[in-house]
């Protein structure tokens, strides 16, 4: 991807235009022609190269290229008071991309609002579309919102891969325990799988590698989602339409009469939904659904929170995955690091313990710096290249379930799952530090909290039931030596 300049004038009337869009004429751009909308092309360049576009289409075009070609997940177009911003959402942190002048605004607008077959009339409510085009032998999909603000109206493009659905656990999960862990949840005949994590941690993703797995002419599969992000040949995939009654739970219904197999819940978030998933998993078939929630273990609670009954969690109940993603280094420029001891505290780490590993750190160019440094081809100068899954599995077991069905407190869950083997996110996330794919600042930026780290530092604790300063025996909730005050590692 280049590197961005910044603005420059190219009329005495003050129109710009950028790196990204050098060559439009955007002075005085109106809205585009009904014959250039209609004869636009499906192909995005093959749209961008006809020469008789209006510049405002040519401009819309050049922006979803741009963002298609740099890995972007998310595009926003905001109006502002003194002009039009577009940034980019790379590798999960927004950049800045250019600055239009403000009197495109309304234009840019119109044009995804028509491309998203939205009323371009309505300007006071929120609204959601979808725009399809093809890129480079791909069908590409964006989904578009709208929201009034307050210098005009907001555009963000969510864009859809279908083609990463093909990456499969092999390239999603890095660590072999977790993958075969999670290999075995999914692999089950019946039950409930739960996904967790915020939007934009790569639930979907996880779920649609586990269809795969299981995508077979023997099995008859059944999705519900809002929207379907994902095309996988071979399933049934239902959108839900709430404006004619189709919601997740009168789907779930409909699906219970197409004699399934697998089931595929876009989202669990009201009672009706999880009981009706609930059912059927406890009538013998495989329902895979997510859950926002911040970690695996809080997923009990915030079952409990909607009223579902403990028993029936229990009873039917799998596992809990619970994933962010992180920002994978540059492996091309990416520089050498030993922190201190006081930086390695701060993830309940021991420097000493740490010695004989070779952590990283990001090497990060600017391309518009003085200094003449040299830019990293492969990031282009960012020190991060795509990002890579950090996930923390609770697998059910006997003691989980019992203590599930007696309402047990989440942290006594927590330490049970902890005995049983779960990896926290935290940890996961050291190990792929220690492995060369991130940084430090990133574990920070994205895994670091107060419950995690307790639970990191209870999880290494649970292995050291002997004090290795004094000999003494030490008890599981005990996170230093009470007679040496060593603390445990």
């Amino acid at each position: 991807m280049q590197a961005y300049s910044s603005e420059r004038d190219i009329s005495g009337d003050g129109s710009r235009t950028t790196s990204l869009f050098g060559g439009i004429d955007i002075s005085g751009s109106a809205g585009p022609s009904s014959q250039e909308e209609l004869s636009a092309s499906e192909d995005l360049e093959a749209s961008s190269r006809q020469t008789n576009l209006s510049p405002v289409l040519s401009l819309v075009d050049r922006v979803l290229i741009e963002a298609l070609a740099s890995g972007t997940s998310d595009i926003h177009i905001e109006p502002q008071d003194d002009g039009l911003l577009i940034r980019f959402r790379q590798d999960g942190v927004l950049r800045r991309i250019e600055s239009l002048p403000k009197t495109l605004a309304a234009a840019v607008t119109s044009r995804l609002k028509i491309m998203a077959d939205l009323d371009i009339a309505e300007r006071r409510l929120p609204q959601d579309g979808r725009i399809r085009r093809n890129f480079r032998g791909r069908t590409m999909d964006f989904r578009v919102s709208t929201l009034p603000c307050r210098h005009g109206e907001k555009v963000v493009l969510r864009l859809l891969d279908s083609g990463a659905t093909q990456l499969g656990l092999d390239a999603l999960i890095t660590n072999p325990d977790a993958r075969a862990n999670l290999r075995g949840i999914g692999g089950k005949p019946f039950g409930m799988v739960l996904v967790t994590g915020p939007t934009g941690s790569g639930k979907s993703t996880t779920l649609y590698a586990l269809l795969a797995e299981r995508n077979d002419p023997g099995i008859n599969i059944s999705t519900v989602e809002d929207p379907i992000e994902y095309t996988l040949k071979g399933i049934t995939q239902t959108q839900v339409n709430r404006d004619k009654g189709l919601d997740f739970s009168t789907a779930l219904r409909a699906f219970m009469r197409q004699d399934p197999d697998v089931l595929l819940v876009g989202e669990t978030r009201d009672l009706e939904t999880a009981r009706t998933a609930i059912e059927a998993a406890l009538t013998g078939h495989l329902v895979l659904t997510t859950l926002h929630c911040n970690d695996a273990v809080s997923a009990f609670a915030r079952l409990d929170e909607m009223g579902v009954e403990p028993f029936m969690v229990s009873a039917s109940l799998l596992g809990v995955v619970s994933q962010r993603l992180v920002r994978r280094l540059c492996s091309v420029c990416r520089l050498p690091h030993q922190p201190g001891s006081d930086e390695l505290a701060r993830f309940g780490l021991v420097a000493s313990d740490e010695s004989g590993i070779t952590l990283y750190k990001a090497k990060v160019s600017d391309a518009d710096s003085d200094k003449g440094e040299e830019v990293c081809p492969s990031c282009q100068g960012r020190g991060y290249a795509g990002r890579v899954g950090v996930y923390e599995i609770l697998t059910m077991t006997e003691s989980l379930s019992s203590a599930v069905a007696k309402r047990a407190s989440t942290q006594e869950l927590r330490r049970l799952a902890l005995e049983a083997g779960m990896k926290t996110l935290l940890g996961y996330g050291l190990d792929l530090v220690r492995e060369g794919l991130t940084t430090l600042e990133e574990v920070e930026r994205m895994l670091l909290t107060d419950t995690g780290l307790e639970s990191e530092r209870r999880a290494r604790a649970l292995n050291t039931l002997t004090c290795q300063g004094c000999g003494a025996g030490l008890q599981d909730e005990w996170l230093e030596c009470p007679y040496c005050l060593q603390v445990r590692r």
